[in-house]
């Protein structure tokens, strides 16, 4: 797995940000070649996959503002039916977690709500690339997207 075996291996459940799919789907030509290793290890079942319905809502948001419902339902299709990813629904439990995390840590509410839900259903690491989710360290191991990059550059 190259970048992220050795700071993924020891978890077994990695919660992922929007971000990451964003940059993925758009081929972001600084962070894909990155999210294709991480989900290729993912589909591969190297690992699980962890994300909340925040994640559909986000990445949805651009193609049904250009007008483009094919690639909003062709994004909604790769999320829901990706091998080893769970997509967790926005239930109270979430809603009380997120809460919780908001008034410790004081993180934007989709913030909140993301991390309570890959929490609540046993990540234990956390990609993103928003800095002020490494708040909650304390609780979850974060990864900075643009950290990793340069450290192995």
């Amino acid at each position: 797995m190259g970048r992220f075996e050795g700071r993924i291996r020891p978890h077994s459940i990695i919660g992922l940000d929007t971000t990451l799919f964003i940059y993925h789907f758009e081929q972001h030509p600084r962070y894909s070649p990155l999210t294709r290793e991480l989900y290729s290890g993912i589909e591969k079942g190297e690992w699980s996959g962890i994300t909340s319905a925040i994640t559909l809502m986000e990445i949805i948001v651009k193609p049904l503002s250009l007008g483009l419902q094919d690639i909003a339902r062709k994004y909604e299709a790769l999320l829901m039916n990706f091998p080893n990813l769970r997509v967790i629904d926005l239930d109270r439990d979430v809603v009380r977690k997120a809460a919780n995390l908001r008034a410790k840590y004081h993180l934007r509410p989709p913030d909140a709500l993301q991390v309570g839900a890959c929490l609540l259903r046993g990540a234990d690491f956390f990609i993103t690339n928003d800095r002020q989710i490494e708040r909650i360290s304390e609780e979850l191991d974060v990864v900075i997207l643009d950290d990793l990059l340069s450290s192995l550059t």
